[in-house]
């Protein structure tokens, strides 16, 4: 009895098969265009009850700023009412989220953090 050699396994051809010159089925690539994600921005609201040294905090432990940088966006956001924390796509920026609002729940502070599609 003959053995059948196993045949190559194949990725499924991401275009309509031509034929070259020598008789046999070739698959054509077709170059996709995936778009960017969406960004979002996490922008932290004023509150009159959250310390400002908490807010700092927060910006440097869950956003990464320096302490200088922390500072800047704590006064914007006190001056303000709202400042942007940092721009990511939707899933980080969703995570972030609910880290600033389960250490502030934790802490015993009302601040307040949301997302935004940036335009």
């Amino acid at each position: 009895m003959a053995t059948i050699p196993p045949r190559p396994l194949r990725s499924p051809p991401a275009a309509a098969p031509g034929v070259d010159e020598g008789g046999s089925v070739v698959a054509e690539r077709q170059a996709q265009r995936v778009q960017p994600p969406r960004m979002h921005q996490v922008v932290m609201l004023n509150d009159d009850y959250t310390p400002m040294e908490f807010v700092v905090v927060v910006l440097q432990e869950f956003f990464g700023k320096d302490r200088e940088t922390a500072t800047q966006i704590m006064l914007h956001i006190h001056l303000d009412g709202r400042g942007v924390c940092g721009i990511y796509t939707h899933d980080v920026a969703s995570t972030k989220v609910e880290q600033v609002l389960a250490a502030a729940h934790q802490a015993g502070h009302p601040l307040q953090a949301i997302t935004e599609p940036v335009e």
